[in-house]
C-alpha cells in the first residue's frame, strides 16, 4: 500500500504556480494500480482518496501512521464506488456486492475491510475517498438505482446532466461525509455551471468514463484568478474551500464528488455569476 501526503494551500500561491507545480499540489493519478490500494492523504479536510485494484487476490485496508489509529477506520469513515467490473466488498465479515457504479458507505469503527474482484478478465476497481468521523453510523449498499437523481441544466448551455446521491442524509446516513455521481448527457460538456464556493466545505473531483484520448479542462482558484488543470479519465483533483471547481470535456463523462467540512447541506454554497470571473 502506497500512501502519498499533499498539504494544505493558501490562495496566493496560485499566483506563482506553473503547470507541474499546480498539478503537484492538486491533481491525483496512478490511483489504480493492479492489486494495490493507493491512498493520498489531503490536509485538506484530513480527506483520504485513493483507489483499490484487487485482480488476483483479495486486498485488504490496512491500518497506516497517516491516521495514527488502528485499524484503519477507527476514526473514520469511507465511501466506495465501484467504476470496474463486477467485485464484492467484505466488511467485518459481510460481504456487499458490487455491481458497478454502486456504491457502499462503511461506518467509524469497522474493523476489516476487504475489497476483490469477482472476474480477473473484468476485475472491479473501488473509488475510495475516507473523512474523520465524530460517530458511527451503519454500513449501507447503495445501488446506482437506490441513489437520489436529480436532473439539471440543458443542452442549450452544453450542461445536461443527472446528479446521483449516493452518501447524502437523503439517502444514508454519514458522519460529515457526502458522495455521488453526476453523469453528463451526450453533447454536453460543461459541469457545476455557473460555478460557486463554499467556504464550509472542501471538495474532490474523480472523472471517469473517458475515452483515452479525450480530456476534461477543470478550472479552479478564486474568482478573480482562476487557473485550469487538463485532466485524463480516471484522475482526481482536490477543491479547497476558497476554490471554484467546474470542468469542460472534449466529450461527455461523468465525475464522482466527494464533500466534508462543517455541514451536509448540498445545496450550502455560494453562487460565482459567470460574468465575474477572469
Amino acid at each position: 500500500m502506497h500512501v502519498n501526503i499533499l498539504q494544505a494551500t493558501h490562495p496566493d500561491m496560485l499566483l506563482g504556480l506553473d503547470t507541474e507545480r499546480l498539478r503537484t499540489h492538486y491533481l491525483l493519478s496512478d490511483l489504480f494500480a493492479k492489486d494495490d490500494i493507493r491512498l493520498n492523504y489531503s490536509h485538506v479536510e484530513r480527506l483520504i482518496i485513493g483507489g483499490a485494484a484487487p485482480v488476483h487476490q483479495p486486498l485488504q485496508l490496512e491500518a497506516i501512521k497517516e491516521v495514527g489509529s488502528d485499524p484503519f477506520l477507527a476514526r473514520r469513515e469511507l465511501g466506495v464506488i465501484n467504476i470496474g467490473g463486477l467485485g464484492r466488498v467484505t466488511v467485518d465479515g459481510r460481504a456487499h456486492s458490487m455491481q458497478p457504479h454502486d456504491g457502499l458507505y462503511i461506518g467509524q469503527g469497522s474493523a476489516k475491510v476487504v475489497f476483490e474482484s469477482v472476474h480477473e478478465a473484468n476485475a472491479a476497481k473501488f473509488y475510495l475517498v475516507s473523512s474523520p468521523a465524530h460517530a458511527r453510523y451503519e454500513t449501507v449498499k447503495i445501488s446506482s438505482a437506490e441513489a437520489k437523481s436529480m436532473r439539471l441544466g440543458s443542452l442549450d448551455t452544453a450542461n445536461e446532466r443527472t446528479i446521483y446521491q449516493y452518501i447524502h442524509p437523503d439517502v444514508c446516513r454519514s458522519s460529515q461525509l457526502l458522495l455521488g455521481i453526476t453523469s453528463l448527457e451526450r453533447g454536453s460538456v460543461w459541469n457545476t455551471m455557473p460555478c460557486h464556493l463554499h467556504e464550509r466545505r472542501s471538495e474532490v473531483y474523480f472523472y471517469f468514463d473517458l475515452s483515452p484520448e479525450a480530456r476534461v479542462f477543470h478550472f479552479m482558484g478564486t474568482p478573480e484568478q482562476t487557473r485550469h488543470i487538463v485532466m485524463a479519465s480516471e484522475q482526481a483533483v482536490i477543491s479547497p474551500p476558497w476554490s471554484i471547481h467546474m470542468g469542460a470535456g472534449t466529450s461527455r463523462y461523468a465525475f464522482i464528488w466527494a464533500m466534508a467540512g462543517d455541514n451536509q447541506n448540498f445545496n450550502d454554497m455560494d453562487p460565482v455569476p459567470t460574468s465575474t470571473l477572469l
